[in-house]
Formats: C-alpha cells, structure tokens, sequence
C-alpha cells in the first residue's frame, strides 16, 4: 500500500481510497488525473483485493488505456493471473458483440466497416436514391440517429426537412445493407451493445455482476448513449468511478454532452466528488489567468487550480498590425529562445481557427524555421486549397491535365470516373491535352461519346473558364470575387460536415490574394501561383522543430514556452449562430493551461475576415482573464443550439430545432417532435 500511496496528495489519496458507490474525481488542467486513476486500479488489485477480472476500466484512446494499464501494473507488488481491462468504449463494444450478437439475429463473424467504407457504401445507396446531398452530411446524419438511439423507422416518422427526410431513408437502405451483409460500422458497437441489454435484462444482470468497479477517464467527453450504457453497466452496484473536468469539455461539436459530468449526482444517486485542484504543470500568473477567465462560465462545478510550482513570469501580452508581423515577431522570439539552448519541442504555437496557419508557415519559412504542424495539414495542401491553386493553374495553362483532372468535377458536375476514362482514351488517340480535346468537340461529337448531360456539364465548364480568363485581364484584385461567383467552391464546401472550417480556410486564401495584389499591382497569376509552390515546397529545415497545432489537437499536452495568436473577437471566441460561448471559453481555459512557464497571447489590429481584410477587436477573453481593462469588451450570450440541431426534452421526447430566436436573457427554440412542433426556452432541452 505504501509503494500505492505515497506519492499521492491527500485529495488524490481520498479518491484513490473510495471504493464503495458512485465517485467524481473533478480533476482540474494538470492535477494529475491519470497518476490518481491508475493509483486507484492498483489500490483495488493490490490492496483492496479485488479480481482484476472484476475491473472495467474505459477510455477514449488505445494510447489511454495501454498507458494506464502500464503504470497500473508497475503498481502492483503481487502477480495477477491476468491484466484487468482497460480499453476504450468501442473496444468495448466490439468484444462485448463478439459473445452476443446472436441475440439480434446476427452472426458473430461481422466486419467492421471504417468511416470510407462507410461514406463508399452510402455513396451507392444515395445514388441508387437519386439523392443528391453530401455524402459527409449524410455519414455524419446517421451517426447522429445511431447515437441518439433512432432506428429507421423513428428517424423517417420525426424528419420534417426535406433534407432530413432524404437522409433518413438513406438511413433505412443503409441499415438493410449493412445488416444483409453481417457489417458493423463505428457507432453500431456503442449502439447494438445498449441495445443488447437493453433487451436482456438477466445479461445486463450478469454483465454489471461480472465488472463490480468501473472507472472512466475523460468523463466530460462521454455522449448521452455512453452514459446509458454505464448506467446499465453499474446497474446492480454503483460502483462507478469518473474522472474529468467539466471546464476542458471542449468537444460539444462532436456529440459530448456536458451535462454528463455536471449532473452526474443526479444521473447515480449518492455520489460523492473529489476535487483535484493542485496543478503540477503550471506558474502561479498562468494559472490565475486561467481561472479568473473560467469563472465567467455558469455551467460549471467550480475549482480553483493552485500552483504547486508557484510564482513565474507574467502572462505577456503581443499586439501586431496585422498576421504577417504577428508571424515574424513571434518567429524572431522563438529563434531568440533557440539560441539561448531551449529544446524546440519545448515551443509550440496555438490557434482556435485552422485558417490562421497560413500566416505562420509564411513567416516561419522565411526565417528559416523549421515546424511541424500536428492535427491537420498544411495549408496549401488542403483539398479546398488545392482546388483554387488548380483551376488557377488551369486558367494560367489550360494544358494542365493534372490540374485539370482536379477540377472537372469540383463542384459536382455529375462527370463520373467512366467519362473522365473516355475523355482520357480519346484525348491519347488524337494526342491532345484534355482541354483542348474538349474545346475543339462539336457538342454532337461530346454527346455521342460521354452522354448529353455530361457533355453539357463539361462544355458549360469551359465557358466558365474562358470567363474567368478574361476577367482575369481586366481585373485580378476583383477577380477572386468574380472566381467565388462563379464557381461556387464555398457553398460547394459549406455543406461538408467540416463545412465551417474549409470555407474560413477558402476566405484566407482569397483575402491572402487580394492582400497580395494590393502590395504588388503587377503581380501576375502565374508569378502569384509561382510564389505560393515556393512557400508550399520549400525544404523543411532539419533539427528544430517547432509545434503549431490547434487548441483542440493541443488537449492533453503541454509546453515551456507557448504562443496562442488570434485573440480576437470572431476568430478567438468565434461569434455567430451555433457558437456556444461556454465552449469557447472552456477552449480559452485549456489554451492556457497547456503553458508551463512562458505563456504570450497575440492579437492583432486587422485579420482577413470573409475574404478581406477588417479591423477587429481584442478578445473578451483577455479582459475576462483579468489581462486588460475590461470595460469597452463586449459580453454576449450566445444560443448552443442551432438549426438542424437533434434536442432531448424530459417530456415531449427527441426533436429537431427548427429555428432559434433571442427570449430576453434566454433563448427560444422552435422545436419539432416527430411531428408535434413546440417553442421552448433552451435551458429546458439538452443536446443529443
């Protein structure tokens, strides 16, 4: 027990010591949750007694759970016959089916489909349909019901919108198809497993008998089904123990619900919440930056971190004219720290908005920086990127096959991969590129070779081309508005699930151009494409790595010296319908906590916003932070919900928010429930 103990702090000792009944270790940014959950698995195994078989231990990674079950065993002094379970929900699942499944009818030798299995197969339904709607809304509608526990037939009765109409009979084919051939995709492990023993009630006896203490790590990431699915899983003795923070609940997008660890007393009755409030990673100044910010949040259990390293320097401040002197500043700062013998992995860079990348691998490529970027790619290699750059490539050299081939059906155009294979067959018979192949084809000859509605799609290309060309020569400052008006990439990446963040990446470049054309009146396309292959192929440089990564891919990890740039309001929290301010804040709070001892937060006068560049304001959060005067920062609500939305009421049951409209100091939603539309205030519903 000693070797257990020891190096525990009293909070963390008392949890590692509940045993008995539901517990909530509110563990806050660096308190070392992971050292107390796996202290306490340990003090089961090794002290209390307890059969490892008779664990459950879940996580949302692999790499959670191998490195829990590590530290916990080194724990251990005696040998266990066998390790205890740490896996995450899925696995989970997946193991859980392979003994029963046969319960639903089905064979236990499925397959389990990933997510291009998935978008593949739902591709060939939808077209089977004549659906026409993104293939990523349409993946991403059906997780929704499958987490929200809505088969088929339920999802087709509560659809009211055209669009949700269509994608629940996408749903009901899927599901035949899927069961037809014994396959299981993601969401079926969490959802046939509730199901199981929902319809099982002796199995979810045995089961919840076979794992007498369950713990869970990242608790205020669990969704509502995983929540049912523990509530069954302790069901015959509570002996349920969480650990999370409600104020790093940062994954709302993606179907978290934070009421699961604010009300997890209401949700297991008796329970009893050990906070651990001693922060291990960070300075004094960095820390009350921290939780003077998140104390503006109301949904909240409340802690306040104390530093266990005590005072360090203040939080700095930077204040540049615009992203291309924030970029060098902080270049310049970083190879200051690198000179003076800090390790680069000590540095890293963070930002809320993918799009501000761009300005960061510019300025870091020209002082000679080398980066990584974790969490995504590059800018100029994102596919919405890479579509501008190949039509302007294609508008510079109509020649370009491999631009071309790009391009040809982005937007849709309806020209499939037999068509293109045609195109390409005849363009080697008469030795032409595939351009000029197309330019010198009557319509007739285009038609008696891919078909009238094709030909149509790919002469209608062309013109569109040609027009471009030639507003190109008379204007290039106007003509990215021209291209967008045209073309219609935005509106075409809008609807992706991901939609957001690819049309702020598509304004970046655009106002990056127009940006571009303003200091050189002369630039031509081709020299503008030419600079940007410079910026995009360049020569990593070897050694020296510097960390640029977004606040949500940072979560979990923590820095020396750390730069947060776009704090500013719209980028840093982003403003509008469907922002949720708590969240934003909650981002804020983890953003800050990832520093050790340097913490700078940038802002800048004026941003590309939409396409072009806007003066904007500092940040609320700095002020909320207790960083700057407060008093001319504006302090809005903001609607957590948005239209499309699926809501849960504890009467009327699941709905779809049609509409929502400002009710004084709440909101008021215009809900649909299968039929039965009610307005209700926000605060009654919750997110599913």
């Amino acid at each position: 027990m000693k070797k257990i103990l020891s190096e525990l702090n009293p909070d963390q000792r008392e949890a590692v010591e509940h045993i008995d009944g539901p517990l909530l270790i509110l563990a806050g940014a660096g308190s070392g949750k992971t050292k107390t959950l796996t202290s306490r698995l340990a003090y089961l195994i090794g002290e209390v007694g307890i059969d490892p078989g008779n664990t459950l231990t879940l996580t949302f990674t692999n790499k959670a759970a191998s490195e829990m079950r590590d530290r916990a065993l080194k724990l251990i002094d005696s040998q266990i016959g066998y390790p205890p379970l740490l896996c995450t929900f899925h696995k989970f699942g997946l193991l859980f089916l392979k003994f029963h499944i046969e319960r639903l009818g089905r064979k236990n030798n499925f397959v389990i489909i990933d997510s291009d299995d998935k978008k593949r197969l739902i591709r060939t339904i939808a077209k089977e349909l004549k659906i026409n709607l993104n293939i990523s809304f349409l993946a991403s509608e059906i997780s929704k019901y499958k987490n929200s526990l809505l088969y088929p037939k339920e999802a087709k009765r509560k659809a009211e919108l055209q669009d949700y109409q269509k994608a629940a009979l996408v749903y009901e084919a899927y599901e035949e198809n899927i069961i037809e051939n014994n396959l299981v995709d993601f969401d079926d492990l969490l959802m046939l497993t509730y199901r199981i023993l929902d319809e099982n009630p002796d199995l979810r006896r045995e089961t919840s008998n076979r794992y007498q203490y369950i713990m869970v790590d990242e608790y205020q990431d669990t969704n509502e089904l995983q929540l049912k699915l523990l509530k069954y899983l302790a069901s015959e003795h509570n002996n349920l123990c969480v650990v999370g923070d409600d104020d790093q609940s940062i994954y709302g997008w993606r179907g978290a619900n934070i009421r699961n660890i604010l009300e997890f007393d209401k949700s297991f009755s008796g329970a009893i919440t050990i906070k651990l409030e001693t922060n291990y990673r960070s300075t004094e100044p960095i820390l009350k930056a921290a939780n003077t910010l998140i104390e503006h949040n109301s949904s909240r259990l409340g802690k306040k971190l104390v530093s266990h390293k005590g005072e360090g320097p203040e939080v700095k401040l930077q204040h540049s004219l615009d992203e291309t002197h924030e970029a060098k500043t902080i270049a310049r700062e970083i190879k200051t720290l690198l000179s003076q013998g800090t390790h680069p992995d000590e540095i890293a860079v963070l930002y809320r908005i993918n799009a501000l990348s761009r300005s960061l691998e510019e300025g870091f490529t020209k002082e000679g920086l080398g980066f990584k970027l974790i969490g995504g790619m590059r800018f100029y290699e994102r596919a919405e990127i890479k579509d501008i750059i190949s039509y302007f490539r294609v508008l510079s050299n109509p020649n370009d096959d491999f631009s071309f081939l790009r391009i040809i059906n982005k937007p849709k155009r309806g020209i499939g991969k037999a068509s293109i294979g045609k195109l390409q067959k005849e363009a080697y018979v008469r030795q032409l590129p595939l351009y000029a192949l197309l330019d010198q084809m009557t319509l007739k000859e285009l038609e008696a070779l891919v078909g009238k509605k094709v030909a149509g799609s790919l002469k209608k290309l062309l013109r569109d081309i040609a027009l471009l060309q030639s507003e190109q020569e008379n204007s290039l400052y106007n003509f990215v508005t021209f291209f967008e008006e045209t073309i219609k990439l935005k509106a075409y990446y809008g609807n992706l699930v991901d939609g957001m963040d690819r049309v702020l990446n598509i304004d970046e470049f655009y106002g990056y151009f127009r940006d571009s054309i303003v200091k050189r009146p002369e630039l031509t396309l081709e020299e503008f494409l030419n600079n940007i292959t410079l910026q995009s192929e360049q020569d990593q440089v070897e050694g020296e790595m510097i960390t640029i990564l977004s606040i949500h891919a940072a979560k979990g990890l923590e820095f020396e010296h750390l730069f947060v740039i776009g704090m500013e309001e719209e980028f840093f929290p982003l403003l509008g319908d469907g922002c949720n301010m708590e969240e934003e804040r909650r981002l804020g709070y983890v953003a800050i906590t990832r520093a050790k001892r340097d913490l700078t937060l940038c802002y800048v006068d004026s941003r590309f916003y939409k396409g072009r560049r806007k003066m904007i304001d500092k940040s609320r959060f700095l002020g909320e932070a207790g960083l700057v005067k407060s008093a001319s920062l504006k302090i809005t609500k903001s609607s957590n919900y948005k239209k499309g939305d699926l809501v849960k009421h504890k009467i009327f049951g699941i709905g779809r928010v049609q509409a929502v409209n400002k009710a004084g100091k709440e909101y008021k939603l215009r809900i649909n429930f299968g039929g039965n539309k009610k307005e209700i205030l926000s605060s009654f519903v919750q997110s599913i």
